[in-house]
């Protein structure tokens, strides 16, 4: 793998100057046109101290979950300060099309947004969880960024950041609404991932785990070639549970297994599902059934 050292973006006005842009109009907001993108070959990836969002079509094709997309449609996708964007293979696309918004955090400074912005989980999500917009939802999301821009290139004035901000909150409040309702109507490649969320954690416990311990989250998500905060939203909006629930209930069924048919003690069953202490196992199963291992073992004889 080639070792490369990211490029360093801290400032809009960096920005202008490597792309060969006149100075911004606002030295903490500015919204770039894709269609003005031009390949760098020196600089393999980018880090930028900004937050970052992003609406595009005719990218590459891109890999979501376990299909392939071709994103004539709109494409949005998030990026919280310090992450690492990699150039697509190939440079840019010729037929790319939308816009990179870019906030600098000092904008959002004293504001309503300065640490609800940090709440909405898909400012982490990976770069194939991105968000796929309808049309009217991409004309909607393309209107909100019409008028930061007009606020932003007007004359400032004290009113100018809560305009803008008012935007901001409405844009993040759409994308919060638009990426619930991705997870519902994309049924098929949501379900694909709980079939096999249920098949790793099955075949987790049914190995010795007293060598490698309980099945972690990051684990699993790892497992599924899923960000921990993608699978974290997508489980809790069709089932209602975190993953950590999903792990802790697929250990319990497992533990209720062994108990009800093996004559394996406690400790032992314990040790099995990957717990260093039995104490730590019983506390656990006593929260989840209200019952403690030897009360449900006793209620099957």
């Amino acid at each position: 793998m080639e070792n490369f050292k990211p490029y360093r973006i801290q400032s809009i006005a960096e920005i202008h100057r490597l792309m060969g842009y006149n100075k911004p109009y606002h030295p903490l907001i500015g919204i770039v046109d894709l269609t003005t993108l031009r390949n760098n070959p020196d600089i393999k990836a980018v880090i930028f101290d900004l937050y970052v969002i992003t609406l595009k079509r005719g990218c590459n094709k891109l890999i979501y979950g376990q299909q392939k997309y071709d994103f004539d449609e709109g494409l949005m996708a998030f990026m919280s300060p310090g992450q690492v964007l990699r150039g697509e293979e190939g440079g840019v696309p010729q037929k790319l099309k939308g816009w990179m918004l870019f906030i600098h955090p000092d904008f959002l400074w004293n504001t309503s947004l300065a640490n609800k912005i940090k709440q909405y989980e898909f400012f982490g999500y990976a770069s194939n969880e991105a968000l796929f917009l309808s049309d009217k939802e991409e004309k909607l999301i393309n209107a909100i960024i019409d008028n930061i821009k007009s606020e932003y290139r007007s004359n400032i004035d004290k009113f100018s950041q809560d305009v803008i901000i008012a935007q901001l909150d409405l844009l993040l409040t759409y994308a919060q609404r638009f990426y619930e309702r991705q997870f519902i109507t994309r049924k098929i490649t949501n379900n694909k991932i709980l079939e096999r969320l249920e098949s790793i954690l099955d075949d987790y416990y049914s190995q010795n785990q007293l060598t490698i311990g309980l099945p972690t989250v990051q684990f699993v998500a790892e497992k599924l070639n899923i960000s921990v905060k993608y699978l974290g939203s997508l489980l809790k909006q069709l089932t209602g549970r975190s993953t950590q629930e999903h792990i802790h209930e697929k250990l319990i069924e497992k533990a209720k297994e062994k108990l009800s048919t093996t004559d394996l003690t406690v400790s032992e069953i314990a040790y099995e599902l990957g717990f260093e202490h039995s104490q730590s196992f019983s506390k656990l199963f006593k929260t989840k059934t209200n019952q403690t291992p030897l009360e449900f073992r006793a209620s099957f004889n």
